[in-house]
């Protein structure tokens, strides 16, 4: 498809979106606290009771039931059931082998909108605006978070997945650390690597039995990976340098070098599990919980998940927010920006329930999909007083809320009202947000569309890349590999094709760019 064409796609779309929202326009930051101005039509349900076919994600943490209340409720207001797979192991995993069969279920989560584009643009997804006419409240969802809408389209203007909002704080990833282990010892709590260190060793020290840092590598790689070159300014593969103003290759940086040199040195003096870059969910709830590792990263909600549970026989027991340390001198200590979300439900080209499921998922974006997907259902979750919601007493932990509902899990939701979230949250919690936004990088990293033909290259070239990188890493790491071969290993990478990946991307932003601009 030509540029002219692209672009007026664009354009058509922008209008349809923003006619009703005037000179409006959305930031893409959450707003917890707004109340919702669209999606005031009825939720249109189908006109008969319908069964869907759903591939969903599963998540270790609140693994998928069929039994959750929230299908219930869903049913009740829809007419809808799900008939649900999830994946054995990895998502990714099975769709590629669900596409290769040609078999595909109705709906399909998708982590990213890569994944859904590169389908899309193979025909194996409908383009959702195509129905945009049968779906009055996604419409004026549209209208009121156009930069939301615009962010969800591919290359040539379609629409593959359902946009979601709301949900990207709870991605929020953060470095913890045990605060009664350190008063109890009467340690500082470190603000560069080089302090991370030595605090590692003292605890090692105190606690030979221990690995005084620990992390689920193996069971989140890519956000795992993330959190590590942030800190040193770099990158987990192609990045936007905002500095420079243009993208570059993380792995072969000095940067990066140094980062990957310190963590060698945390595995060589038993700093970390041997196994730390296979660890699983389970393993590390394990560590983190027996007193054998005191410092960790993930999920900002893990300050709820392990002080809950633990205090109730250890209430010394005090995991929180630790301010990310800076990598090098004069680095600026950050996380990584992850509080938005990327994935979302896909319709496949191949349904016979398109018509319905366009109704269905349109539910999600009225006023009474985003309180069902919030909140749950009014006596059963939750009771209003005076124009606020408020949780039942038994629900005391968004984790545990999630495990017994399956509210705010995978298919069961597009647009949510984040107080649902603050309302459950400890002021350990609540305290760690508001220290947690202190350290966010300036901007998100861009997120073009791909063509097909670059959606190859990311596949291709991108995947050997990546796979190279991962393997080196480990060997360096782990010292089957010594660093004094860095130039050897940046030469074979970059024979890989890593400037080819860096002009693709390259393409893809200043495409986007220039049609911002003819747009205008």
């Amino acid at each position: 498809m030509g540029k002219k064409r692209t672009y007026a796609i664009l354009a058509a779309l922008l209008v349809l979106m923003l006619a009703a929202a005037g000179c409006s326009s959305g930031t893409g930051k959450e707003a917890p606290a707004a109340e919702p101005k669209g999606g005031t039509e009825p939720a249109a349900t189908p006109k008969s009771e319908v069964t869907l076919s759903a591939l969903l994600d599963n998540n270790a943490t609140f693994p998928y039931s069929k039994d959750w209340p929230i299908w219930k409720w869903i049913k009740e207001k829809t007419g809808v059931t799900l008939n649900v797979e999830t994946p054995s192991g990895k998502l990714s995993d099975t769709l590629n082998l669900v596409m290769a069969s040609g078999n595909l279920p109705d709906l399909m989560y998708m982590s990213s909108r890569r994944d859904s584009n590169k389908y899309g643009d193979q025909g194996a997804l409908e383009n959702i605006l195509d129905h945009v006419d049968q779906m009055p409240n996604l419409k004026k969802w549209m209208e009121q978070y156009p930069e939301e809408a615009k962010a969800a389209l591919s290359a040539d203007g379609k629409m593959y997945m359902f946009p979601n909002q709301g949900f990207g704080e709870t991605n929020r990833m953060i470095w913890l650390y045990r605060e009664d282990i350190f008063k109890k010892n009467n340690l500082s709590v470190p603000t560069t690597y080089e302090e991370l260190h030595q605090v590692l060793k003292k605890l090692k020290e105190l606690y030979p039995k221990s690995y005084p840092l620990s992390m689920r590598f193996g069971q989140i790689p890519d956000e795992m990976m993330a959190n590590l070159t942030t800190n040193f300014g770099s990158g987990t593969d192609v990045y936007y340098n905002f500095d420079e103003e243009k993208w570059k290759f993380g792995p072969t940086e000095d940067n990066y070098k140094a980062m990957v040199d310190m963590w060698h040195t945390f595995y060589k003096e038993g700093l970390i599990p041997p196994d730390f870059l296979s660890i699983q969910t389970k393993q590390w709830q394990d560590v983190m919980s027996t007193g054998q590792s005191f410092i960790t990263i993930d999920y900002i909600s893990r300050v709820d998940f392990f002080n809950n549970a633990m205090r109730k026989d250890n209430p010394e027991y005090s995991l929180q927010f630790m301010a990310p340390p800076a990598g090098l001198p004069g680095q600026k200590p950050q996380n990584p920006y992850f509080h938005y979300l990327e994935g979302g439900l896909t319709v496949a080209s191949t349904s016979k329930h398109k018509d319905d499921i366009m109704k269905y998922m349109d539910f999600f974006y009225s006023e009474e999909g985003r309180t069902l997907s919030s909140w749950g259902k009014e006596g059963e979750t939750y009771t209003e007083e005076s124009g606020q919601k408020k949780f039942k007493p038994e629900f005391t932990d968004v984790t545990e809320m999630r495990k017994q509902t399956g509210l705010q899990t995978s298919g069961t939701y597009t647009w949510i009202d984040f107080n649902a979230h603050l309302s459950l949250f400890s002021p350990d919690l609540k305290k760690a947000y508001e220290e947690a936004v202190k350290y966010d990088p300036p901007a998100m990293q861009p997120k073009p569309a791909f063509t097909d033909e670059e959606n190859e290259v990311l596949s291709v070239t991108g995947q050997a890349v990546k796979k190279y990188r991962e393997e080196n890493f480990s060997k360096f790491v782990l010292g089957t590999r010594n660093l004094s071969e860095w130039d050897q290993y940046v030469k074979e990478i970059n024979g890989l094709g890593v400037q080819k990946l860096i002009d693709t991307y390259d393409a893809a932003l200043k495409r986007v760019e220039q049609a911002k601009l003819e747009n205008k």
